[in-house]
């Protein structure tokens, strides 16, 4: 029996970051593929930290179409709301190039609506506001091209899950290996429902003890400094704009205009590529 062909795209959610196993990351892709049921499935992850649909588009999906893959997975788009370059019509033309794609060639596309990075990380509320803005919208036009295209889509933007905290690594940002479990289980369900899963799935308790509080501590104070110094030097300086403009019309009571405003692109963004209207790559900043 031919294994299941199942390749994973997308930013380190789907490399597996706070799932270490091996000195590597796991991740959930790698529990679902292992639990799929009779036909095994062999898993080729070409998920890279920090990846947004630009390089979704450009570099992991011919990598994924030469492989013909009979699954794909893809979850981006957090870091394409950490941007100054964010905008959600290049996002929506991205993801319905790559979902079209990869449907063309018969494959299963899995998609998911993700967590606000502003909620999870605790950010005070002008600063969180945006991003919670930008991360709906995401998930907004990854909703609705996962119906256009027929992808297996899972809500993973709500849910008990996203405050428990046992679910969650140090960086409050990537699942631990519970919440990879969660995700590669919930997958595993709708798949199941579809016919494409047998079995009972991946197990939802740790196989690995939680990293102890110095471990945690120590994450935070190498690798985790990293991360937040790399973004803040590209995103700090307009999230700081945008809190300053959120600040503004909350003080106005006009607040719900930046929300019509937001809606009103992501509208555009889902009509412009209804109407196949012309649609150019912004250049690289």
């Amino acid at each position: 029996m031919r294994p299941v062909r199942f390749v994973a795209l997308g930013d380190s959610l789907t490399e597996g970051v706070g799932d270490p196993v091996g000195g590597k990351w796991r991740g959930w892709a790698a529990l679902l593929a292992g639990e799929l049921g009779d036909r095994p499935a062999h898993l080729t992850n070409l998920a890279v930290s920090g990846a947004q649909t630009r390089d979704v588009l450009e570099t992991q999906l011919p990598a994924a179409l030469a492989l013909r893959p009979d699954l794909v997975s893809v979850l981006v788009g957090v870091n394409d709301t950490l941007r100054r370059t964010f905008d959600i019509h290049a996002v929506a033309a991205r993801l319905d190039e790559v979902y079209a794609a990869c449907t063309a060639q018969g494959a299963v596309v899995l998609t998911a609506c993700l967590p606000d990075p502003g909620a999870m990380l605790g950010l005070p509320g002008a600063l969180a506001r945006p991003l919670a803005r930008r991360q709906r919208a995401v998930n907004t036009v990854v909703h609705a091209l996962s119906a256009r295209h027929g992808a297996v889509h899972l809500h993973a933007a709500e849910g008990a899950w996203l405050t428990d905290r046992a679910m969650w690594s140090a960086d409050r940002l990537h699942p631990g290996e519970r919440g990879h479990r969660q995700l590669a289980l919930r997958f595993h369900a709708l798949l199941a429902r579809t016919g494409l899963a047998g079995g009972v799935g991946p197990s939802p308790e740790p196989e690995f003890p939680a990293p102890t509080r110095t471990e945690r501590l120590r994450w935070l104070a190498t690798a985790g400094t990293g991360w937040v110094a790399c973004r803040c030097t590209d995103l700090l300086p307009q999230l700081l704009r945008l809190a300053a403009d959120e600040m503004r019309h909350h003080a106005r009571g006009t607040s719900s205009r930046l929300d019509l405003r937001t809606a009103h692109a992501v509208s555009a963004a889902l009509a412009a590529l209804s109407s196949g209207e012309p649609w150019a790559e912004p250049e690289a900043a």
